[in-house]
């Protein structure tokens, strides 16, 4: 390993949720500077939310800084209680700031439509032929993969893995109190300096002082208050229908042989499934906003709709739905069929399930690490054991089903065919 060398001075990002993010390593500051870091200024964080929440304009470059602030502190904490090598610390403080590099425009909308994981491109990015790479190699040769480890969980130290990936992060605790300030809502928000203070190393990962039960309880509850006002909001989900739609749509116009009046030379490799990690780096939110002004004026009425209505905000209604009203669903699709209205693209269930406490339990397939308090004896015991808020939610899943569609389009239908659609819908004439 080659000795990282440290700045003449050390540099300070003002931030509004830190207050301040301090570098003091060159390794750091270099990364920062990188190209494919960069290019995170032009990812937001929160995808479509912003339409819901003007304010949450925030990128996922100052997320990341963020995050590397929360590790930087946390490995603070815990000098003198664990022993890390040198190595081991800059391998924290990396994989807490390169953990969301591998993100696409609009995020895991993107990946839902053309079927990849972000975090397969960021162990690609980390290992492949970019800046980055090369900035990590100047610690050791095989540096870069165990930063690519951490991040892939299969890092054979668990703490260092836990500290940016379990129930209680320097990935979660960012995004809570960090989405929570852009969007100006208060559940995200809870004691971070209490929770560090209570943190304690542990050889299977972090274990907090049982003094701290209640800053612990209290970031549970905001997270599933998050999830549920934020993360899920009906009117960000409507957003997300539309530009997964938006996708789908110049995807299949392409697969048809369609003729856009500007070749989309930028999503060509997504199209055909075969893309490079420099085609991927190209895509930015900026590239992606570009195209949809583009395909609102293109003949296609579908794609031309579609783009308009997301850069308008003019978006779908939503109704509650049922998912075991399989039935009622196939003939609102025929009906709007009949009425000459894609249902392909303008009928869609959007469903989304949280479980705000998942720990771990014996036998089940996917088995996610505890929160364990470590009491005055000693002993570990895990929180939902001694947390009667914690007990309670614990396992239980939320489920929420939407139908959404684009209620505009019935106004201008014939009333007989509006009425029939909307009286499936359950949906009245002032909605």
């Amino acid at each position: 390993m080659q000795e990282p060398q440290l700045l003449s001075e050390e540099k300070v990002f003002k931030d509004p949720v830190h207050r301040y993010v301090h570098v003091r390593e060159k390794l750091i500051w270099d990364l920062i500077n990188a190209r494919e870091f960069q290019r995170l200024r032009r990812i937001r964080q929160l995808g479509t939310s912003y339409l819901t929440f003007h304010g949450g304009e925030h990128s996922r470059f100052n997320h990341s800084l963020g995050v590397y602030e929360i590790m930087r502190r946390i490995l603070e904490t815990f000098e003198g209680r664990v022993q890390l090598t040198r190595e081991e610390k800059l391998l924290c403080l990396c994989a807490a700031l390169l953990h969301d590099v591998g993100h696409g425009p609009f995020s895991h909308t993107f990946e839902k439509v053309f079927r990849f994981d972000h975090e397969e491109w960021s162990r690609k990015i980390l290992t492949g032929d970019t800046e980055i790479n090369r900035i990590l190699r100047t610690v050791g040769e095989h540096f870069p993969q165990k930063v690519a480890e951490v991040i892939g969980k299969t890092y054979e130290n668990k703490l260092i893995v836990s500290l940016i990936s379990s129930q209680i992060d320097a990935d979660r605790m960012d995004y809570l109190l960090r989405d929570a300030y852009y969007t100006g809502v208060n559940y995200g928000n809870f004691d971070i300096e209490r929770i560090l203070r209570v943190m304690r190393p542990h050889e299977d990962g972090v274990v907090f002082k049982f003094s701290g039960m209640h800053a612990v309880e209290d970031y549970i509850m905001s997270r599933y208050q998050m999830y549920w006002q934020v993360y899920f909001h009906p009117v960000t989900r409507s957003a997300e229908v539309i530009l997964c739609k938006i996708f789908q749509r110049a995807r299949q116009l392409y697969d048809s042989g369609y003729i856009f009046e500007q070749e989309p030379r930028h999503y060509l490799p997504f199209f055909r499934g075969k893309i490079s990690l420099a085609d991927y780096l190209t895509l930015d939110e900026n590239v992606a906003f570009y195209y949809m002004g583009q395909w609102r004026l293109e003949k296609d009425p579908i794609l031309s709709d579609l783009c308009a209505r997301f850069m308008d905000r003019n978006l779908f209604q939503y109704v509650e739905y049922n998912p075991r009203d399989f039935i009622n669903l196939e003939e609102i699709k025929k009906l709007f069929l009949e009425a000459g209205i894609d249902p392909a693209y303008y009928v869609e269930v959007d469903s989304t399930s949280d479980l705000p406490y998942d720990f771990y339990r014996p036998g089940e397939e996917q088995e996610r690490i505890p929160i364990m308090l470590r009491m005055s004896s000693g002993d570990l015991v895990e929180l939902s054991r001694k947390s009667d808020i914690v007990q309670a939610i614990s396992g239980k899943r939320r489920f929420d089903h939407k139908l959404y569609f684009p209620y505009d389009k019935l106004m201008s239908l014939p009333e007989d065919a509006a009425g029939l659609i909307r009286e499936r819908l359950g949906v009245m004439e002032d909605a």
